[in-house]
């Protein structure tokens, strides 16, 4: 336990750090409102729009955080702008929870489709999460069916030599849908608790994304049907409202249970985390703040707000 809690002291402090151009961005302006404002009126509702808005928690986001705070200042009778500042935290908090985030996948037999566009750290982020359920005595099997990159294959072999997990792979550029179909007989064979599959997400192509995906879809639903299924999308934090976009795309072609946002670890754009899940209802369920195993952690909406506004952690 005392392990674990260091562990998340660590990651807490490498959230705060990976957060700072955002905090910068945000916070010091909401703070520059709530010092600058002697009462609190239209002005004063719209300056905090603006800061949230540009700090890329999205114009859906926005307006829910603002209807809320709004609620809560009539309700409470508060007059002084600088008594809305915790009112304001706490209503981010809300707006990003969206209900018990599950992690279902890690109790039960289950694969995990995993997709993202070139250059998000999909494939190193299978790699961590491969770490980390190894860490837990679980059995993992790696589908390398991104076969489209020719890098992908070798460095998910680097990983799962490192998390000491099975990979099954095929030549570069053979089909997608043939290498799962191999996995899933080797997750069976080997009774592997999670699969994982990295696979290409060509959104420039969606038609064909769609149909490959279908397809792999179809096999493990016929070949593994007791399975428990996930399908995470791997983001890019630091593109901010791109990677809200990127979302949206993906949902469209799949259907997306959870996202991971990587490379939050200097981005300007930490808001992002906020928009995804209120815009599009889709849970953000890891966060990757760097390059080890470690700075791949589950998302608590809490630990997230209270960096972004440097409040100490529990």
């Amino acid at each position: 336990m005392a392990e674990e809690q260091k562990e998340s002291m660590g990651f807490f402090k490498r959230l705060v750090s990976g957060l700072g151009k955002t905090r910068d961005n945000i916070v010091s302006g909401i703070d520059s409102i709530f010092s600058g404002f002697s009462h609190i009126d239209d002005d004063f509702y719209e300056e905090l729009e603006e800061v949230l808005i540009m700090g890329d928690l999205g114009v859906t986001a926005t307006y829910d955080i603002l209807e809320d705070l709004k609620a809560k200042v009539k309700e409470q009778h508060i007059k002084e702008p600088s008594q809305c500042r915790q009112l304001l935290i706490d209503s981010i908090k809300e707006q990003m929870d969206v209900g018990e985030t599950a992690y279902e996948f890690e109790d039960q037999t289950s694969v995990v489709m995993v997709i993202g566009v070139n250059g998000v750290g999909k494939t190193t982020t299978i790699g961590k999460l491969a770490g980390k359920l190894r860490a837990q005595n679980k059995k993992v099997v790696l589908a390398a069916a991104d076969t489209f990159r020719a890098a992908a294959g070798e460095q998910l072999k680097e990983w799962a030599n490192r998390a000491q997990a099975d990979l099954i792979g095929g030549q570069e550029g053979s089909d997608p849908a043939s290498v799962v179909y191999d996995a899933v007989a080797a997750a069976k064979a080997r009774h592997a608790d999670v699969l994982l599959c990295d696979t290409a997400g060509r959104l420039h192509n969606k038609k064909n994304l769609m149909e490959e995906l279908k397809k792999m879809n179809r096999i493990i639903d016929r070949e593994y049907p007791e399975a428990f299924r996930e399908t995470l999308v791997v983001l890019d934090a630091t593109t901010g409202q791109n990677a809200l976009q990127q979302a949206r795309e993906f949902n469209e072609v799949a259907d997306i249970t959870g996202i991971i946002l990587t490379k939050m670890d200097g981005t300007a754009k930490g808001g992002i985390a906020v928009a995804i899940q209120a815009e599009l209802g889709i849970p953000v369920k890891y966060i990757g703040v760097g390059e080890t195993i470690e700075d791949l952690q589950k998302f608590d909406a809490d630990t997230f707000v209270n960096a972004l506004f440097q409040t100490s952690i529990e």
